[in-house]
């Protein structure tokens, strides 16, 4: 079982680094109009009157661009702090939900990619919807029409828990990075652990959003009406970005420039021989051997060696075909996405430790490249066996 710390730091880890923007670009809308209030005036005639829709607008767009107009307050913070609050508590809370259901089923590394590829989809849509493109209407995912309601209603009152009530409903709105996230928390495989993931996610995003959220409380007037083509430029980058992690977390695709220093071809023997010796006849050519990225041992056993900081510090590796081999995945103060490692073709996936050796037998394999990359498909690298 993956551990709770480790799953807590890397869920805060993708949440500064990637969930913030993403997750704001689609619930930017649900934030402005948690932190800004409607007036509490009696309607006019003029004002219950139907209003035209607009031409160039489809109604994710009016959503969004239109914020309702903000009421003094004695805090700018307050409204942004409640929201934060209800996000958290109803991530975590699915969290060890996705816990409990990954214990019984395991999805893999393949499903999940496919399933950052179908929300990297959705979120083009939803882009294409936002910039008033009018085919795409009906196609877009929308919340319940009873949630909406919900928070019209709720958007109209000056009650402290609105903000919170529609922070908590950002779980129904998930952005492209949250499904890979949830996913890990599937992965994780218990309640605590899934909760620990998601509850990091939501702080690793909560710097980000805050901002935004002050913003929105002081000018949203002046931005209402850059929010939806600004939102939606934001969403289609995330949407070109979600959809190449999944492919390479697939295996399918890599995108990756592979750099001549980060590569390691072997194999060394270690003991008897002298085939493939890095110094034959030495000691410390033995030594620089057992060492070695690719090395096969007394055995005959082929050992290829990944160290996982950070980052995958050796992305391509070259190793002998049709040899019994073993993937030792040696994490030296690991952390980040780089933790959650995956081969999808054999359907491994490892939570690295964070120091220590984790070993992964890959059999006897034929010529050919085998892909490996983090959960995310943010970093990837290669095996080829010739």
């Amino acid at each position: 079982m993956p551990s709770s710390v480790a799953l807590l730091i890397t869920g805060v880890s993708t949440g500064l680094l990637a969930g913030g923007a993403s997750c704001a670009a689609v619930q930017g809308g649900l934030l402005a109009g948690a932190v800004t209030r409607r007036s509490p005036a009696p309607a006019s005639p003029a004002s219950t009157a139907k209003q035209p829709k607009s031409a160039g607008r489809t109604a994710t767009a009016q959503r969004v661009a239109a914020p309702p107009a903000p009421q003094p307050s004695t805090g700018h913070l307050a409204p942004v702090g409640a929201f934060l609050a209800g996000k958290l508590l109803s991530h975590t809370i699915l969290g060890a939900l996705l816990g409990i259901f990954g214990a019984a089923l395991q999805p893999s590394p393949r499903v999940q990619a496919a399933m950052l590829v179908i929300a990297g989809l959705l979120m083009v849509l939803f882009a294409l919807d936002l910039f008033g493109v009018k085919a795409v209407g009906r196609l877009v995912p929308r919340p319940p029409a009873s949630f909406g309601r919900l928070l019209r209603r709720s958007a109209r009152t000056d009650s402290v828990a609105t903000p919170a009530l529609i922070g908590f409903a950002t779980v129904l709105v998930p952005c492209g990075v949250t499904l890979s996230v949830e996913l890990l928390a599937i992965t994780a495989g218990s309640p605590v652990a899934g909760a620990a993931v998601m509850f990091g996610f939501v702080l690793g995003t909560a710097p980000l959003f805050a901002a935004l959220g002050y913003v929105f409380r002081r000018t949203s007037r002046a931005l209402s009406g850059q929010l939806a083509a600004l939102t939606g430029v934001v969403v289609l980058a995330v949407a070109a970005w979600t959809m190449a992690s999944g492919l390479q977390a697939g295996g399918w695709v890599s995108f990756t420039v592979q750099d001549k220093q980060a590569t390691a071809s072997g194999p060394f023997i270690v003991e008897g021989g002298d085939q493939g010796s890095a110094e034959p006849g030495s000691g410390s050519g033995q030594t620089a051997a057992a060492d070695a990225p690719v090395r096969t041992d007394a055995s005959g056993q082929q050992i290829v060696t990944l160290t996982v900081t950070d980052f995958y510090e050796t992305t391509q590796f070259t190793a002998k075909a049709d040899v019994p081999t073993t993937l030792v995945l040696r994490g030296k103060d690991s952390g980040g996405c780089a933790r959650a490692f995956t081969i999808p073709e054999l359907g491994i996936q490892e939570i690295v430790k964070r120091n220590g050796d984790t070993k992964v037998d890959l059999g006897t394999r034929k010529a050919g490249t085998l892909r490996f990359s983090c959960a995310m498909g943010m970093q990837t690298g290669t095996i080829d066996f010739k």
